[in-house]
């Protein structure tokens, strides 16, 4: 089965509104010539790796999953037998201390119940106590800082019976996480799946404020998947503003900028909201099952001219790649570890107005960014924040000269974006552009002189 009919699937058979969810709540239009820009000014990159877990390599005991749930078995033609079980640990330090020194970021994640091998809260048959708990240190120690940490649904592959802990009876897609389970069903009973799944990482002592959808997961439901995205996070873990990702296009001038839906509340304490990353390429690094040689030029061509991030970034919107875990070992070939690094090569060589982000990162900064109100005042900005935001950055008319201040406090002038940061300002003609950490709740920028 070829890439594309899991999630790539989505990109070419989905039309754009029908990724659409219901937006709720939106503050009042802002004046004109106010605009909310991109961080620092400098447009936010991040790297989704699926089907990433603890050890086990989740190709070779999902696929004979998959094709017992396709009739006639499908395209799983695979010689699974001859994949590594493993996907060892040292290779994940490798991978934890290159993104270090390059700065990557991203969304890693750690399948809950891979494949039905084990619980990653528990125990993984195959390898000790010890290993699991080893394994489960070093995703805190090394991956943590640069990526967030998801679940991507429990097994990723057979749907469990939640009072059992077992996988269902039932074969057939409908019983696959990867496809129809959730057509026809209520917002609380995706909640409750989801919850399942954060609530395993939650008990390895993992913090997540989002999760993956592995393939189709959500199809006949997306509205539904919405709401239970809210619920499910909040649930488990008290997250002020949760976020999912499930959706991509690869292609095409659609946006690729996050969708900030379900919102409600804002003008009290506790507004809610969750938000969808959407990423922007489809797996061009070797695909999930390693059938696929890699194609980094499709993310960046070796002159650097051109490529789907090339598009994207220099649109300005959030620049999302998307790879498999299980793809960038290649089966020890690491193949897609190569080219991940090439992308990165030829992206820090391209382009200098970018930004490495989290998925949570860039969640929180594009829900500040749509529900903040702003109002100008004598010159400056009056802003109402649901969500606190570091590195907020607005650009607003402010002809003639003076300063900018921040609660009273000036911030400092610099010349160009490059030196933009936090309790900073510059002129821009006739505007102005701030950047400061947005606290929530009701902040002044004023104009001095």
């Amino acid at each position: 089965m070829s890439s594309l009919t899991r999630r790539g699937f989505l990109a070419s058979s989905m039309a754009p509104l029908a990724l659409a969810q219901e937006a709720g709540e939106r503050p009042a239009p802002r004046p004109a010539g106010v605009e909310v820009l991109n961080p620092r000014e400098r447009v936010p990159l991040s790297w989704i790796i699926d089907d990433s877990t603890c050890l086990v390599n989740l190709n070779r005991f999902s696929i004979p999953q998959f094709a017992a749930s396709t009739p006639g078995g499908g395209t799983y033609t695979h010689d699974w037998r001859s994949m590594p079980y493993e996907i060892p640990d040292e290779f994940v330090l490798r991978f934890a201390q290159w993104s270090q020194r390059e700065g990557v970021k991203g969304k890693y994640s750690i399948v809950p119940f891979p494949a039905l091998v084990g619980r990653v809260d528990r125990e993984l048959p195959g390898w000790t106590p010890k290993q699991l708990a080893d394994s489960l240190a070093l995703v805190r120690k090394e991956i943590v800082p640069q990526w967030d940490i998801h679940p991507e649904m429990i097994t990723h592959t057979r749907i469990l019976d939640l009072k059992t802990g077992y996988a269902v009876e039932q074969r057939g897609r409908e019983w696959m996480e990867n496809w129809d389970w959730c057509k026809g069903r209520g917002v609380d009973e995706i909640a409750a799946y989801i919850a399942y799944g954060l609530q395993i990482l939650k008990n390895a002592d993992l913090l997540c404020e989002g999760f993956t959808t592995p393939g189709g997961f959500g199809a006949g439901a997306l509205p539904e998947l919405s709401k239970a995205a809210f619920l499910a996070v909040r649930e488990v873990y008290q997250t002020e503003l949760p976020h999912y990702f499930r959706n991509l296009f690869a292609k095409g001038e659609e946006s690729v900028a996050p969708r900030v839906e379900n919102v409600s509340g804002l003008a009290g304490d506790d507004p809610k909201a969750v938000v969808s990353i959407y990423a922007c390429t489809g797996d061009w690094t070797g695909g999930w099952d390693c059938r696929q040689e890699p194609e980094v030029d499709l993310f960046i061509t070796p002159d650097l001219s051109s490529g789907r991030m090339v598009e994207v970034i220099e649109r300005g919107e959030p620049a999302v790649l998307l790879c498999h875990w299980t793809g960038i070992y290649f089966n020890g070939r690491e193949l897609g570890f190569q080219a991940m690094q090439e992308v990165v090569r030829r992206l820090h060589a391209r382009f200098k107005q970018v930004r490495w982000m989290t998925l949570s990162e860039i969640a929180r900064y594009w829900a500040a960014k749509e529900l903040s109100a702003i109002e100008v005042v004598d010159g400056g900005l009056t802003i109402q924040a649901p969500y606190a935001c570091p590195d907020f950055t607005v650009r607003w008319p402010m002809p003639g000269g003076g300063g900018v201040a921040l609660g009273g406090a000036p911030l400092r002038e610099v010349s160009t974006w490059q030196s933009m940061e936090p309790g900073t300002w510059r002129r821009d003609g006739e505007h102005a552009v701030a950047c400061f950490a947005l606290a929530k709740g009701v902040q002044a920028l004023t104009k001095l002189g």
